[in-house]
């Protein structure tokens, strides 16, 4: 059976899902084209991103390979599955071979997913478009790929950076799908990232407008953004801690 390994971990999301009573709502998954190359591109709160923007493939039959920084695919357990999901490996270092491998992928018809943000958000918004990489644009030009704007949220309260987590019941995740991004006639990278940016931001703010659990205490909330009087880092803080956690992880590198 083809891809037996990522249908394999499917089934174990799926399985995690019901273990954890989640109250996951996708809508407009019909918008992922059920053949030809797809770049997804999705904002980045959580370690369990892929699981839920991995579900608007499937339920169009179809998988996603996604972008992830080299040392998921370096772990014995976690890379050993990634590569035998057949996602795409990304070194800082040596940006352009991850490069090659999803236009390859593109052009094969596959669905490439990109988390513009590069990183995980610890605002729980989208990142100001300063800090969103191109990497999706400039695979939507050289392939002619449409980029599908993916937006999710309410995931990171299973599980995010800073040791935050929770097994409680429950919990709803909203996912929406946006309409596909088509470059217009003389538009760049920068152009379309733009783009990008200006959907992906309003989508988030419109599934956090809509979200069904609102915190009954915001202020003491850590999962709420602060722009909604959350406690969640404000933009410029979370900028900083980003910054701290990839010097650390740098460091750690050289000194391994």
């Amino acid at each position: 059976m083809p891809d037996l390994t990522y249908r394999l971990v499917i089934r174990a999301c799926h399985v995690l899902f019901r273990v954890l009573g989640l109250r996951i709502g996708v809508v407009g998954a019909e918008r992922l084209p059920r053949t030809g190359p797809v770049v997804v591109a999705a904002n980045h709160s959580s370690f369990l991103d892929f699981m839920v923007v991995g579900l608007v493939a499937t339920l169009r039959g179809r998988l996603v390979r996604f972008m992830a920084k080299q040392s998921v695919f370096d772990a014995p357990v976690s890379g050993q599955l990634m590569r035998g999901m057949h996602h795409i490996p990304v070194d800082r270092a040596h940006g352009e071979t991850a490069a090659r491998t999803a236009y390859r992928a593109l052009r094969a018809g596959e669905v490439v997913g990109i988390y513009p943000e590069a990183t995980i958000g610890r605002a729980f918004v989208v990142k100001d478009r300063a800090d969103l990489k191109r990497g999706a644009a400039f695979l939507a030009l050289r392939t002619g790929a449409p980029i599908l704007p993916v937006a999710h949220w309410g995931v990171h309260r299973v599980l995010t950076v800073g040791g935050r987590f929770s097994l409680r019941r429950g919990t709803a995740v909203s996912v929406l799908v946006g309409e596909p991004l088509v470059p217009l006639p003389g538009e760049d990278a920068d152009g379309l990232t733009d783009r990008l940016h200006t959907v992906l931001a309003a989508m988030v703010d419109q599934l956090l407008d809509d979200y069904p659990q609102l915190p009954a205490e915001p202020r003491r909330a850590w999962w709420w953004p602060a722009a909604r009087g959350g406690a969640a880092p404000e933009t410029q803080e979370a900028r900083l801690l980003d910054e701290e956690a990839r010097l650390r992880a740098d460091a750690g590198r050289r000194g391994r």
